[in-house]
């Protein structure tokens, strides 16, 4: 079996994957303040509690956008799991060409998402993730990533009108019945936020395929909220709540030792 650890800025996702399916997931929080010991134990513990045994770990794959953790996490792969991990970034051929300006700041999260967009769905495609972040990344038909956008997550503008609006309070994030059913500041909250994010992709989703002139592009959503805006839109085509752990198993593929692909 393979772990995939997807790290990101709220959660660390671990997921169990046999073959290309993911047998298990678990999160933790993103805390830079954990110590290999730490992670090992809590790692291990999240394990033997789902029935996994540790020596049935052959691999692991790990994709962060969080490099302050990196060096405590890998020790404690090391240490306690007996397996150096794939860090990918670190040198892993990843099977897509980045066009962008400069291709090393593009974020491993958002490469990952990529490449098992375009394996697994084809392109044209489009990636959007659904994080603290929400992330629109583009493939064209040839396999090359050809850029995207940054928009804040949909959990950040929640948060930040509570803290900004004195009178304005922690919600949940969920949609209302009607974009009119507003008696309340938390109801008029959530339909503002739900209603309004669900405008701003479907306006992004509309330009990308205008501008550049691919209407079957495909769309493919994932990440915690992804699933609210997916059943509310007929633009985006599938939610794949799995997407960044099946990239890494992609990535994996590639890299292990005696796979002889070259790209």
């Amino acid at each position: 079996m393979l772990l995939a650890i997807d790290i990101g800025n709220t959660h660390i996702v671990l997921g169990i994957m046999k073959e290309d399916e993911v047998i298990l997931s678990f999160r933790m929080t993103t805390q830079t303040a954990r110590t290999s010991d730490e992670y090992g134990v809590t790692i291990i513990e999240l394990l033997q509690s789902n029935g996994i045994n540790v020596r049935d770990i052959e691999d692991v794959i790990v994709c962060s956008v969080v490099p302050n953790v990196m060096f405590s996490l890998k020790n404690s792969i090391i240490k306690y799991l007996e397996r150096i991990p794939y860090i990918v970034g670190e040198g892993l051929k990843v099977g897509i060409l980045i066009r962008t300006d400069n291709p090393k700041t593009v974020g491993a999260d958002r490469i990952v998402n990529s490449v098992a967009a375009y394996n697994i769905y084809g392109g044209p495609c489009m990636a959007i993730d659904f994080g603290t972040s929400t992330t629109y990344d583009i493939v064209n038909e040839k396999g090359e990533f050809i850029g995207g956008l940054i928009t804040p997550g949909i959990g950040i503008s929640a948060e930040v009108m509570a803290q900004r609006a004195a009178q304005l309070p922690v919600i949940e994030i969920k949609k209302p019945k009607s974009i009119l059913d507003c008696k309340n500041t938390i109801s008029s909250m959530q339909a503002g936020l739900v209603y309004g994010y669900i405008g701003q992709v479907e306006y992004i989703i509309k330009k990308v395929k205008e501008e550049l002139n691919v209407p079957n592009m495909t769309i493919i959503s994932t990440g915690g909220l992804g699933r609210i805006i997916q059943d509310e839109t007929v633009l985006i085509d599938v939610h794949d709540k799995y997407l960044t752990h099946k990239g890494l198993r992609i990535i994996y593929d590639k890299n292990k030792k005696g796979n002889i692909n070259d790209f």
